[in-house]
């Protein structure tokens, strides 16, 4: 039986550079500043994606499946010990574009099930704006 799978997609600008942005996305250390308690990060295609959630919300796991430094991320994703979304079993893309000092974002999760849209929605919304933040050189926020 097939799931039928949905995507989301988000685009914010941040006024930092796309090498700030990446390496928050990249940097265990530097992810940690914005999303989980812990990140084991090994960005090149086949490594390591892992973030440990604070407050015991949980850890995803993956694995990078495209790094063009700067310019693009790519790795699965799905939550350890789920039936909705397993490790591996959905995909965010990111995309790092120059906007004049800053930075265009372009977010897309892909092969989600329905049941799932509503709070990886939230989910992103909530960190992307921390990512923005922190980028900024603001605290990440609550």
């Amino acid at each position: 039986m097939t799931v039928d799978t949905k995507a989301i997609e988000k685009v914010i600008t941040i006024a930092a550079r796309p090498e700030t942005v990446f390496r928050l996305l990249t940097d265990p250390s530097e992810y940690v500043r914005w999303k989980g308690k812990i990140a084991q990060l090994e960005p090149r295609p086949g490594g390591t994606f892992h973030v440990d959630f604070e407050d015991d919300k949980g850890s995803v796991d993956g694995r990078f499946v495209e790094v063009i430094p700067s310019r693009r991320v790519v790795f699965t994703w799905g939550w350890k010990g789920s039936p909705v979304v397993p490790p591996g079993t959905s995909t965010v893309e990111i995309d790092l574009e120059p906007d004049g000092q800053g930075t265009r974002l372009r977010l897309v999760h892909r092969g989600l099930p329905e049941g799932a849209l509503a709070s990886h929605t939230e989910g992103w919304d909530y960190f992307l704006s921390r990512l923005t933040n922190v980028a900024e050189g603001r605290d990440a926020g609550l």
